[in-house]
């Protein structure tokens, strides 16, 4: 046997365990990064539903508080909960008992969310309301939405009622030190079903 012979018998086979080895120790492929979760409709939002070919259908409505909807051809159809695109198929099947392949877009044009992911701001706002959650929507972001404080706010002694997993705590929020001396360590960030309360001054 030759010294070509002998070399080719030991070291192919050598370096090719040594390529597989190196194939097989590759670091899984990064996970795809989670979407943001879909928009809900929730009380108070109003739908714009469009029927492709059908005017008479296409209809502006708002949700009721009972979380349904009217529309032509269709009474009384669940919304709330539901992404704009299940809602559209919901419309679809409905209305495909009177019409031939019916085609729905559904379009939120004011929002304020589905009950659990609502924002609500209560007390001494200059317009308490309910607010949609949105992702990093802080204190300053829902003090602008409700126009800052109203007259006779204590705006010092304001508090974030937080219930996570069924367990609720108080965040005590300095609005007056956000809002007037721009205290920025108060612009907390809001999580959906977070209440804003904002007392009355005791003077």
């Amino acid at each position: 046997m030759n010294k070509l012979t002998r070399f080719a018998r030991f070291w192919v086979p050598a370096l090719a365990l040594l390529v597989l080895g190196c194939q097989g120790s590759k670091p899984p492929a990064a996970e795809a990064p989670a979407t943001p979760s879909q928009y809900l409709i929730g009380p108070g939002d109003e739908l714009e539903i469009f029927v492709w070919n059908n005017r008479d259908l296409s209809v502006t409505v708002p949700v009721r508080p009972d979380g349904r909807i009217s529309t032509p051809l269709v009474e009384d159809l669940q919304a709330v909960g539901k992404t704009p695109t299940q809602l559209a198929r919901d419309m679809e099947a409905a209305l495909s008992a009177y019409v031939k392949s019916p085609q729905v877009n559904v379009i939120v044009r004011g929002f304020v969310g589905a009950f659990g992911e609502q924002i609500r701001v209560v007390g001494k706002a200059t317009s308490p309301k309910a607010l949609a959650y949105r992702r990093s929507l802080t204190v300053l972001d829902v003090m602008i939405e409700v126009g800052g404080l109203a007259p006779g706010a204590a705006g010092n002694r304001a508090k974030i009622v937080r219930t996570v997993g069924g367990k609720r705590s108080e965040i005590p929020v300095r609005l007056e030190a956000l809002l007037n001396d721009g205290d920025l360590s108060q612009n907390v960030e809001m999580l959906p079903g977070d209440v804003l309360v904002i007392p009355e001054s005791r003077l």
